[in-house]
């Protein structure tokens, strides 16, 4: 009877990786992250902290949150508000890392998990018990005298409006190359259907389910009263032409990165290839979301 042959010791599961990205400002923090580091390091996480999470403690570990991409972290954990999940969402996003968002902020949209529930959740996305939300995000581009000199990505919207002076801008809008229209207004924003719940919303334009693949182009206090939220196909190419201006104007991505534009600037918005990928137990559907954060229902 020939001798049974020895298996070979399965292969040890491959580290994941775990980039922490933290809210200024936040004095709970001091004590939340040395643990959160502990917890995940005795689970063979590779953990990797951007320069705010490190003002809090010594961590192992430091890069710019802006160069956390280079490391591909399988999750990114936000610990902030719904800005900071925006400045990790274009640090990570082209790495397909999945975020997961816990609530240090007010409002909280897309941040909804509390502190208190942020270990078990991380327990539910060990055991792959858990959603994922896959939001698109614009591109855009300024172009100047026939080169391109900026291209950013965002997640909720780009907005385009005059630096310091109260006065009107004047824009052309183009979809496709086909003339829309001429629009006289404080500003312009176009964006996501993620961002249709933030300064779109505010200004008057229309919530668009995150699933639906369109642009939404709102004006903000137009000089017509005709002009009105346009709601697009996201697949289209969307410019913006200031070639009748003559003073700069200024854009805005997120809230958060700015850019001067020239007279005669141009500046040209897609749908982004990267996609977010938001994480989260399955709990809360985007209409509870919604009901829970714009008070639907109350007086």
């Amino acid at each position: 009877m020939s001798e049974e042959m020895p298996q070979p010791a399965p292969n040890p599961s491959p580290k994941k990786s775990v980039a922490v990205i933290s809210k200024p400002g936040r004095s709970e923090l001091f004590e939340v992250l040395p643990v959160l580091e502990k917890w995940l390091l005795e689970r063979n996480y590779t953990v990797v902290f951007d320069q705010e999470s490190a003002a809090y403690f010594a961590a192992s570990d430091v890069l710019p949150r802006s160069d956390l991409g280079t490391r591909s972290p399988d999750l990114a954990l936000v610990l902030g508000g719904d800005g900071t999940l925006l400045s990790a969402a274009r640090a990570v996003a082209k790495m397909g890392t999945l975020i997961l968002g816990v609530n240090l902020g007010t409002l909280g949209f897309m941040t909804e998990l509390q502190l208190a529930d942020l270990y078990p959740a991380l327990e539910a996305i060990e055991k792959e018990q858990y959603i994922v939300d896959s939001r698109s995000m614009l591109s855009c581009s300024v172009v100047r005298g026939g080169d391109v000199v900026t291209t950013h990505a965002a997640l909720n919207e780009l907005v385009v409006s005059k630096g310091s002076i109260a006065r009107l801008n004047h824009f052309e809008l183009f979809v496709d190359a086909e003339f829309v229209s001429s629009y006289k207004a404080d500003a312009l924003i176009i964006a996501t259907p993620t961002g249709s719940t933030a300064y779109s919303l505010a200004a008057g334009g229309p919530i668009i389910h995150p699933t639906l693949d369109a642009f939404v182009i709102t004006p903000i206090c137009p000089h017509m009263l005709t002009n009105r939220p346009l709601v697009i196909p996201d697949t289209s190419r969307v410019e913006l032409d200031f070639a009748e201006g003559d003073e700069p104007a200024f854009l805005t991505l997120d809230g958060q990165i700015g850019f001067q534009l020239e007279p005669k600037d141009r500046v040209v918005i897609t749908k982004s290839k990267a996609k977010v990928q938001f994480v989260s137990p399955p709990r809360l559907t985007y209409y509870e979301i919604l009901r829970s954060k714009l008070r639907w229902g109350e007086r």
